[in-house]
């Protein structure tokens, strides 16, 4: 006797609980990512800035850095997938100050007299730094804003107050901004700077953002790698880089990248943006070195995208390449930005410092210091633990 197996009402029009359950759960998924997604764009929408559009679009095409509907650097940034998901599975328990740093309040009287030597720095956190030049003054990579993100709820939040007040700046004859990353070309900054009586100097694609943020037109000057601004006897000069940009999803490397140079009558400053290890490093130095000072960033890296970032040691080396005398390494101190350790790349500088014969000066966030006269680096910073460059180099990926 056969029996007829057991009815399946389980049919297409009648799915098992389980199942409608997991769509209805798959479903409040989309919905609140969707939610969330548009909150971004809404809140994010002034601080993504805008695309160059007529004749500044034209001038990006015509660069020899725009290939295929973006810029490119002449060497190919390595980018390890697996190499990064293993630094972000080990990050460091150091990445950020356990307690306030002895932040410098820089007193704006101090800019009411010239420097002795005529040539004075102020480093005012990360790239951020007010150089007085041959009676110049240059401002870099200004950020005042509290977070590196187009968002004012989220994203890296800066450790310490700005050491000197916006308001409380001198009269300027140039911002520089060496790209478009959040924590290099700060919104609520550039929007605080707008009506300033300067002059913006920015790569190539750049200026639709100040302008689209109310930096009148007249007041920017953009620039191609190698091309330069004359501000009476300061030259500023865009050099190479090699880096990326971008704002948001869709505009990555739609702006250029790049360091400047600053040549007055009796001194000379290289910035060099972000950037990783490249050849032109040389070329900058034997064309427009040698240099009184360099200030170079040392921070945030990782094997995973070790053509980013320089890395301590490999800032060291670019600070040779161009022919500098003292170095300031700037890019870390202010923004968890990385996986390492907060003092890490602090230390392995000096340590590469010392092997090489290198000069390193390092300030405390908002100090003030003139490079002839600079004192030798001694740490400000706690003593923690951090990787050395055995245990865990960063080398270019190619065509250093």
């Amino acid at each position: 006797m056969t029996h007829d197996p057991a009815p399946n009402n389980e049919d297409e029009t009648h799915p098992k609980p389980w199942r409608r359950r997991l769509a209805r759960g798959l479903g409040g998924l989309a919905a609140v990512l969707l939610l969330f997604m548009l909150i971004v764009l809404i809140s994010g929408w002034r601080a993504f800035g805008k695309a160059p559009e007529g004749e500044r679009r034209a001038r990006m095409e015509a660069s020899a850095q725009w290939v295929d509907d973006s810029f490119v650097n002449p060497q190919p940034i390595v980018n390890d997938s697996w190499l990064g998901m293993r630094d972000a599975s080990d990050r460091s328990d150091e990445g950020t100050p356990a307690a306030p740093l002895p932040v410098v309040e820089t007193d704006p009287r101090l800019f009411a007299h010239a420097p002795t030597s005529g040539l004075r720095v102020t480093w005012l956190g990360h790239s951020t730094m007010l150089v007085e030049i041959d009676g110049f003054r240059v401002l870099t990579d200004p950020v005042w804003g509290r977070r590196t993100s187009p968002l004012t709820w989220a994203g890296p939040a800066r450790w310490y107050a700005p050491p000197l007040a916006l308001e409380d700046l001198p009269e300027l004859d140039a911002v520089v901004i060496s790209h478009d990353h959040y924590d290099h070309l700060d919104y609520p900054t550039i929007v605080a700077m707008k009506d300033w009586d300067t002059t913006f100097l920015v790569p190539l694609g750049v200026a639709a953002h100040l302008e689209y943020w109310g930096v009148p037109t007249a007041r920017i000057v953009e620039l191609d790698w190698w091309e330069e601004h004359h501000i009476g006897g300061l030259t500023l000069t865009c050099v190479p880089a090699r880096h990326a940009s971008g704002r948001q999803l869709f505009d990555k490397d739609r702006t250029l990248w790049a360091g400047y140079t600053l040549v007055g009558p009796q001194h000379r400053v290289f910035f060099s943006g972000d950037t990783g290890l490249f050849p032109a490093l040389t070329d900058i130095g034997e064309r427009l070195g040698p240099f009184d000072l360099t200030m170079i960033e040392v921070g945030a890296y990782g094997q995973g995208w070790p053509d980013w970032h320089l890395g301590p040691e490999q800032a060291v080396e670019a600070h040779t390449r161009v022919r500098g005398e003292l170095l300031l390494p700037v890019h870390w101190g202010l923004f968890d930005l990385a996986y390492h350790g907060w003092t890490e790349p602090i230390e392995r500088v000096l340590v590469e410092a010392r092997a090489r014969g290198t000069k390193v000066v390092s300030p405390r966030p908002g100090e003030s210091f003139e490079p002839a006269t600079a004192a030798p680096a001694e740490p400000w910073w706690p003593a923690l633990e951090w990787r050395s460059a055995e245990a865990y180099p960063i080398a270019a990926g190619s065509g250093d």
